[in-house]
């Protein structure tokens, strides 16, 4: 029977590809892939798991079997092979009884690790969809896995809602809990951070809280964002941040903004997030889109053609949460009619999708000039000082919108309206909601220029 061995060309194919890619996609991408065999048409190469299998052939697989045909002069196909898990050795069996001898223990194989505290199981690098918006941000993330506390640490994520960050920072934790033993890992966010600081002053226990976060691994930071105005947190944090750094334990952050752009953040601690590496996540372009949603659907068993797919992602733009919000709603439409998902179908759930606010480029300075434009003021008016009736009324109203039609906490509603407290804004909303009881044309008002910032943001 006639073998085949096409190894030489393989191993030639990397080479030349390993000239044309920086050194840090060429060990991402590149080194985890074994040479297993050759069949008459084809090379199979096994990788490490599912996703990388899924990223090398959506992003490779062209260029080595281009490669491979140079080289070759033979048209062949690259087939791969997913690596199985390592399975645990069997238990040694005890030694038989001998009068007078010392029985020898069994070997213990430890159990299978649950999953890591604090920590989505659904957050992993297998399920993160990579794309030219991402992948930086995803190859960082990857080796800090791999090697914490001593590649790129700290690190901060930055983007928008939705885009992941979250996401890229859990499956850090997840897979660091994976593949080391007796390893501690503190996932939280900055308000909880905050929160549990406070609650250790008032029960005088903060050298349970230090213990807790100075004595970690791996610690991972989400929304730092957070903290901004809040100063003794900021002090923890720092003095947190140099005990782990001193010890060589990783640390990542992520932000919806560069630390450049947060506000009353100490100096020195924006020096300290910004010591290691910072990388940016931006909104999925269309063919990252497209692969995102296909793997949510194939996920969550949604049967959609490739039309639907490529019609949400031509219609949605903004970020990763958007689009698989949008996709649910379609499927959830369709299952209750009992109908198909259709172009149809989705075209008209798209278009009452669109109506929710968070769909349109609502920001707070849309809301503000809006607002200001109805009362005939101007936004730094409302973000002003000044707490006569004239302006006040239309401030609070423009508070209550803003808590109404985005997602900003009433912290960052503060902060974007003269840097008042959040007491204020729930102060502002309650007022709105109290006169809303008493002056019925006040709704019309307020869905009048709810219309009317939708619209403002629409053409943003």
């Amino acid at each position: 029977m006639k073998t085949w061995d096409y190894r030489v060309f393989w191993d030639e194919a990397l080479k030349q590809i390993e000239r044309e890619v920086s050194d840090q996609e060429f060990v991402m991408w590149f080194q985890q892939l074994e040479y297993v065999r050759s069949g008459p048409e084809d090379i199979i190469i096994q990788v490490p798991s599912s996703f990388y299998r899924d990223q090398v052939k959506q992003r490779y697989r062209e260029l080595i079997e281009r490669k491979i045909a140079e080289l070759s002069g033979r048209t062949l196909a690259l087939d791969f092979d997913v690596k199985p898990p390592e399975q645990p050795a069997p238990s040694a069996e005890p030694a038989p009884k001998k009068s007078g001898k010392r029985k020898s223990s069994p070997v213990i194989v430890p159990a299978a690790k649950g999953p890591a505290p604090g920590l989505s199981p659904d957050y992993t690098f297998d399920n993160f969809v990579v794309g030219d918006n991402n992948r930086f941000a995803a190859n960082a993330a990857l080796a800090i896995s791999k090697n914490p506390g001593s590649t790129y640490n700290p690190c901060l994520i930055y983007g928008g809602v939705g885009l992941g960050k979250t996401h890229l920072l859990q499956s850090i934790g997840n897979a660091v809990w994976v593949t080391q033993e007796n390893v501690r890992i503190v996932y939280v966010t900055a308000e909880d951070f905050t929160n549990e600081f406070i609650r250790s002053i008032q029960d005088n226990k903060t050298h349970v809280f230090k213990n807790r976060y100075r004595h970690a691994d791996v610690l991972l930071i989400d929304d730092i964002h957070f903290l901004q105005k809040k100063h003794e947190t900021q002090e923890e944090l720092f003095h947190t941040f140099n005990a782990l750094f001193d010890a060589r334990k990783q640390m990542v952050f992520t932000s919806d903004r560069p630390v450049s752009e947060i506000k009353d953040i100490t100096e020195r601690l924006q020096n300290r997030f910004t010591r290691g590496l910072t990388v940016d996540l931006q909104p999925p372009q269309m063919e990252t889109a497209v692969a995102i949603l296909k793997t949510k659907a194939e996920k969550t068993n949604i049967h959609v053609s490739d039309d639907v797919i490529s019609l949400i992602c031509q219609k949605i733009t903004t970020n990763v949460r958007d689009l698989e919000a949008a996709l649910t709603r379609i499927a959830a439409y369709a299952e209750l009619v009992n109908k198909d998902i259709s172009v149809d179908v989705a075209q008209r759930q798209l278009k009452d999708f669109f109506s929710s606010p968070l769909q349109n480029n609502v920001t707070v300075d849309v809301i503000q000039r809006t607002v200001a434009a109805y009362f005939n003021l101007s936004a730094n008016e409302l973000k002003g000082k000044k707490r006569t009736r004239a302006v006040a009324f239309p401030r609070q109203l423009a508070m209550y919108i803003t808590r109404e039609i985005t997602e900003s906490s009433m912290t960052d509603i503060g902060l974007e309206f003269g840097g008042r407290d959040h007491t204020t804004v729930m102060h502002a909303c309650q007022k709105i909601e109290s006169r809303k009881r008493t002056d019925p044309t006040l709704e019309d008002v307020i869905q009048l220029l709810i219309r009317q910032t939708k619209e403002a943001g629409s053409k943003a």
